[in-house]
């Protein structure tokens, strides 16, 4: 063999070994899927909380203005402070069920384009690229499952909106290697998006989450659909 045939050959064998540490299934429709299942969650909390927001007025409004000294204690002591804590509480269970369901929705949506694009390529869905897929997807995203729900424990609701677009983004950035490169790029523009509501935009969370779970799933997932779907 010569020389550029031995190269050839070399350049033959690192693409193959590349292709088996990436996941090449990830259907780009699953991604469409996942942005309006999205956008349909987040016109049911939109809702949800204008409800939340009413009911919350009208419990404030029968708590009597106190000293601000004594305001605290006077409010722990009414009965309006219980009717509150239970207004909080199912809040978050609503959203948190909600959030589920949506989730719930989107990865077995990815599921199913996933098994369908493998059969057609001939491939194995859980194959080590796979693997590699999920342990690095996993490790960012319950790590930030955890943070928001320290955030939420310690009173800081309006943090939890930013630090689960960054943390999301961060867990696409180190899946991204292992499979399409335009899953590295909706990474980038998850965290940018988080750190934007965050230091600009604190409080317009639902909007920023419609946006980045939303329109930026659409987008990508329409684009890789377009380049590597179609085609097939």
């Amino acid at each position: 063999m010569t020389e550029n045939e031995h190269l050839d050959a070399l350049k033959d064998i690192r693409h193959l070994m590349n292709r088996s540490n990436r996941f090449l299934s990830l259907s780009g429709l699953s991604g469409v899927f996942a942005g309006v299942y999205a956008l349909m969650g987040a016109a049911v909390a939109w809702v949800w909380q204008n409800e939340y927001l009413v009911r919350f007025r009208e419990i404030r409004s029968n708590i009597p203005i106190y000293k601000e000294e004594g305001y605290r204690q006077a409010f722990q002591s009414s009965m309006d402070y219980d009717a509150l804590e239970a207004l909080n509480t199912e809040f978050y269970i609503r959203f948190g069920i909600l959030a589920i369901a949506v989730m719930g929705l989107s990865l077995g949506t990815g599921f199913i384009f996933s098994v369908r694009k493998a059969k057609k390529a001939g491939q194995k869905l859980l194959d080590h690229g796979a693997k590699l897929l999920l342990a690095n997807l996993a490790i960012p995203l319950l790590a930030g499952g955890a943070f928001c729900l320290l955030l939420i424990l310690r009173g800081e609701v309006l943090l939890v909106a930013p630090a689960l677009l960054i943390f999301y983004g961060i867990a696409l950035l180190a899946a991204g290697k292992y499979t399409l490169d335009e899953v590295r790029y909706l990474g980038i523009c998850e965290v940018v998006l988080g750190l934007v509501n965050g230091f600009f935009f604190l409080g317009e969370g639902l909007l920023f989450w419609a946006i980045g779970f939303g329109l930026l799933h659409i987008f990508y997932g329409l684009l890789m659909w377009n380049k590597y779907d179609r085609k097939r």
